[in-house]
């Protein structure tokens, strides 16, 4: 089995860590979110269970589902919840995605490079899972700009990013455009694969 180099993208809110993920895909590299997989759980019975049951009936929408916009707005108005809510789902996506990597392994032709956007990355200790770590920055008003989410409320408990970019391998200040980005990208996977 060969494993593909893991790479996790992580970053503040509104940086760019989505695009750069579809960078990364543009340029032959597997790529997961985790927001896609915290989307995956949220629907699974265990996990759907222990959330309403911690959370309430209120945070289901019309269709049985988590409304994850309402589930939002509960934890974020309540560290305590928050916290619950990470504890139970952080060593979920891990698992999640450590098999994905597992699977791309298992592949007749793995690709030699997955990558994994990971928001609170150093925040949860998740860097020891990978190989390189990019980290993706801009100044607070740009990033405020670009997300529809409270920024400094949600921010506030995470580590700076200079902190980030210190411990990180690659680092891009997002101030350009999406070619601006995608070259950085373009390059990061040149050294990769070097």
């Amino acid at each position: 089995m060969s494993r593909p180099l893991a790479v996790a993208i992580t970053g503040g809110i509104g940086a760019g860590k989505s695009e750069a993920l579809r960078a990364f895909a543009r340029h032959g590299a597997a790529t997961v979110s985790s927001d896609e997989i915290v989307h995956h759980l949220l629907r699974r019975d265990d996990v759907q269970a222990a959330v309403v049951g911690r959370m309430g009936n209120g945070i289901v929408g019309p269709d049985g589902v988590i409304d994850r916009g309402a589930l939002a707005t509960v934890v974020f108005n309540d560290r305590e919840a928050l916290t619950w809510l990470e504890q139970l789902l952080h060593p979920l996506v891990s698992a999640e995605y450590l098999q994905w990597r597992e699977d791309l392994g298992r592949l007749p032709a793995p690709p030699r490079v997955a990558v994994t956007e990971v928001p609170l990355l150093y925040e949860s200790g998740g860097e020891a899972r990978f190989d390189k770590v990019v980290v993706i920055t801009a100044p607070t008003q740009l990033r405020r700009a670009r997300s529809a989410v409270a920024v400094a409320e949600r921010e506030a408990r995470l580590l700076p990013d200079a902190e980030k970019v210190d411990r990180a391998d690659y680092a891009y200040r997002n101030l350009g455009s999406l070619e601006e980005l995608d070259a950085f990208v373009a390059s990061v996977m040149s050294d990769l694969q070097a």
